[in-house]
C-alpha cells in the first residue's frame, strides 16, 4: 500500500505538471508560475492530494545544486576573476545593507534579537532558481543585467555557509565575530583543496570513463562528481549547493562540459520544476485566513525594500535605469535557503514556530510575485524605459563571444576546416566523441570539446541558438544525416554545411535539411581529373572553367535552388 501511495502522488504531481504549465506557457506566464499554481493546487492548502510535502522538498531541493553545477560549468574561473568588482562588491554591500536594515525594522517590530538577526539576512537572500530560471527561460542570462544579477547571486549562494554557522553560535550564545573567522577559514582551506583534486584528478577520471564509450556510465560519474563534491563540502561544513557550483566550475574548461551540461540539465530541469512545486505546496492558505492583512504588509515592505536597496546599489555600480530596474525586480523575492535558515533557527530554539511559520509563507509569496512582476516591468519596460546600447559594467564586457561556427567532427577533415576558420580569424567550437583525440588537441588549447552531436542538447550547450552556421564533417553517414535533421528541426535559421559521401547522399542530407553538402567523392574526382588534364597540357584557365561546370552540373542535379559550392 505504501509503494502504491508513493506511485499515486508521483501521478498526481505529473498529472498537475502537464495540465497546468503548457496553460501557463500558453497565456505567456512562464513556467514557474505554473509550477508553482500546480504545487498550490495538489497541496495541503489546495485540495490536500499530496501529503509528503516535506520529503518532496528535500528531494526538490537538488533541483537548485543540479542548477549551480550548471552555472558553474558555464562560467569560467578567468570570467569569475573579471566579476570579481561585482560580486565581492555589489554582492556583499547588498547581503549585509539588506540584512541589517531588516533585522533593525524586525527588531523594531517585537522580534526578540537574535532571531532579529537571522529574519533579516535570511530575508535579505533572494531565489537563485527563481531568478535563474526567469533569466534561462527569457535568454537574458548573458545581457548586461543578467550578468550583475547572477553576480549577486552568487555572493549570496557564499554568504549562505557563514549565515548558517551564525545559527549554531547564536543558539550556544558564543563569541560571533570569532567563529565567523573560523567558519571563513574552514571554508577557504575546504574550497583549495576541492579545487586541488578537481584540477588534477577530475578531467583524467572523465577521460576513462568517456573512453569505454558506455553513454550511462559516463552520465553516471557526472552525476558523482557533482554530487560527491557537494558531499564533502557538507562534510566541511560548507553547504552542497556550493559544493556543486565548485564542481561545476572545475569542469568549465573541459573538453567534458558540452557533454556533462547536456547531460544533467534533465535532470535539473524536472528536479527544479519540483522545486518550484514544493514552494507552492508551502503557501498556508490557512494562516492568509487568519493573518492576512499582516502576510500581506511584511510582503508588500519586503519587496519594496529590497526593490529600492538594489535599484539604488545597481545605480553606484553603473547600471542603466533599464537594467537596475530589471535587477531589482528578479531580486526582489527571498530565497530557497530561507526555509533552510528558519529551520534551522527554529530547531535551536532562537526562532518560535509561529514566527517561522508566518516567514514561510511570506518567502513562498515573495517568490510567486517575481514572475508576475517581470511581466508587469516588462510591459512598462517596452513603452517607458529606452535601454542603453553602451554600458559600463566593463567587466561584462569582457566576457567571451559566443562562436560564430560548430564544427562537428573532429578528424581530419573537421581539423583543416578549423585551420582555415583559423586564419581568417572566425571563432569556432569543435565537437568530437574520441576521448584521447580531444584530450591531445584540448592541452593544446584548441577549442575541442567531448559531446555526442547527434543529441540537440550537445548542440544547445555548444551555442547553436546562437551560432552563424554548423558544419558536419562526421565521415558515417547516418549519424551525419541524423545531426542534420535534428539540427534543421531545432535551429532552423542555422546554415547547415555537411560532408555528404556521394551524390546520393548529397540529396538525402539536402532533404533533411542541410543548407549545403559537399560530396567527398565528387570533390577527389574532380581533383584528379584536374591533375590529369594539367599533366597532358592543358592551360589551368581551361581546366577551372571545365572543372566548375562539371561542378555545377553536378550540384544542380540535386537541387537546382542551391548556392554553388565554389
Amino acid at each position: 500500500m505504501h509503494d502504491n501511495n508513493i506511485l499515486v502522488q508521483i501521478l498526481i504531481l505529473l498529472i498537475a505538471v502537464v495540465l497546468t504549465v503548457p496553460l501557463f506557457r500558453f497565456l505567456k506566464l512562464g513556467t514557474v508560475l505554473g509550477y508553482l499554481i500546480a504545487g498550490a493546487i495538489v497541496g495541503p492548502w489546495g485540495f490536500s492530494l499530496i501529503s509528503a510535502v516535506e520529503d518532496i522538498r528535500h528531494i526538490a531541493e537538488f533541483g537548485v545544486i543540479f542548477l549551480l553545477f550548471l552555472i558553474g560549468i558555464e562560467l569560467k574561473p578567468s570570467r569569475l576573476w573579471r566579476m570579481r568588482r561585482l560580486v565581492f562588491g555589489l554582492g556583499s554591500l547588498q547581503v549585509m545593507i539588506t540584512g541589517l536594515l531588516i533585522t533593525t525594522v524586525a527588531y523594531f517590530l517585537g522580534v526578540e534579537v537574535r532571531a532579529a538577526i537571522i529574519t533579516g539576512f535570511a530575508l535579505a537572500l533572494s531565489s537563485t532558481a527563481f531568478a535563474m530560471q526567469l533569466l534561462t527561460e527569457n535568454r537574458e542570462l548573458n545581457t548586461h543585467y543578467g550578468r550583475t544579477a547572477f553576480s549577486i547571486l552568487l555572493l549570496q549562494d557564499l554568504a549562505v555557509v557563514p549565515l548558517l554557522t551564525l545559527v549554531s553560535l547564536l543558539a550556544e550564545d558564543t563569541s560571533v565575530v570569532v567563529g565567523v573567522e573560523f567558519a571563513l577559514l574552514d571554508a577557504v582551506v575546504a574550497i583549495f583543496v576541492v579545487l586541488l583534486i578537481g584540477r588534477y584528478l577530475l578531467n583524467p577520471f572523465l577521460r576513462i570513463v568517456a573512453s569505454s564509450h558506455a553513454a550511462e556510465v559516463f552520465i553516471a560519474a557526472a552525476i558523482l562528481a557533482l554530487l560527491g563534491t557537494g558531499w564533502l563540502m557538507e562534510k566541511a561544513g560548507l553547504s552542497m549547493a556550493l559544493g556543486a557550483f565548485l564542481a561545476g566550475l572545475m569542469l568549465s574548461e573541459s573538453q567534458f562540459r558540452h557533454q556533462i551540461t547536456a547531460d544533467i540539465n534533465p535532470f535539473r530541469a524536472i528536479l527544479l520544476g519540483l522545486f518550484f512545486m514544493s514552494v507552492g505546496m508551502a503557501i498556508d492558505f490557512g494562516l492568509l485566513g487568519v493573518q492576512g492583512w499582516l502576510i500581506f504588509g511584511l510582503l508588500v515592505g519586503l519587496l519594496t525594500l529590497k526593490i529600492l536597496i538594489l535599484a539604488l546599489l545597481s545605480k553606484v555600480f553603473g547600471a542603466n535605469m533599464s537594467d537596475r530596474m530589471h535587477i531589482a525586480v528578479l531580486l526582489s523575492q527571498s530565497g530557497e535557503f530561507a526555509f533552510i535558515l528558519f529551520g534551522l533557527a527554529t530547531m535551536q530554539g532562537i526562532m518560535s514556530t509561529e514566527l517561522s511559520q508566518l516567514l514561510t509563507v511570506v518567502v513562498a509569496l515573495s517568490m510567486a510575485s517575481t514572475p508576475l512582476l517581470e511581466k508587469l516591468l516588462g510591459k512598462l519596460d517596452r513603452q517607458y524605459i529606452s535601454r542603453s546600447n553602451k554600458h559600463p559594467l566593463s567587466e561584462i564586457n569582457t566576457l567571451e563571444k559566443t562562436p560564430k561556427v560548430i564544427i562537428a567532427g573532429f578528424g581530419r577533415v573537421g581539423r583543416r576546416v578549423a585551420k582555415l576558420l583559423d586564419r581568417s580569424k572566425t571563432p569556432y567550437v569543435a565537437l568530437d566523441n574520441k576521448a584521447e583525440r580531444i584530450a591531445r588537441l584540448h592541452a593544446r588549447g584548441i577549442p575541442v570539446f567531448f559531446g555526442d552531436v547527434s543529441r540537440a542538447e550537445i548542440l544547445k550547450a555548444a551555442g547553436a541558438a546562437e551560432a552563424k552556421a554548423l558544419i558536419i564533417t562526421l565521415d558515417d553517414l547516418e549519424a551525419t544525416e541524423r545531426l542534420v535533421t535534428i539540427a534543421h528541426e531545432h535551429y532552423p535559421k542555422l546554415k547547415i554545411f555537411a560532408r555528404a559521401h556521394n551524390q546520393e547522399h548529397c540529396h538525402k542530407l539536402q532533404h533533411a535539411g542541410a543548407t549545403l553538402a559537399i560530396s567527398e567523392t565528387m570533390e577527389t574526382s574532380l581533383q584528379l581529373g584536374a591533375a590529369a588534364m594539367g599533366q597532358y597540357g592543358f592551360e589551368s584557365t581551361d581546366i577551372d572553367q571545365i572543372v566548375n561546370q562539371f561542378r555545377d552540373e553536378y550540384y544542380a542535379e540535386i537541387s537546382p535552388e542551391w548556392d554553388k559550392p565554389h
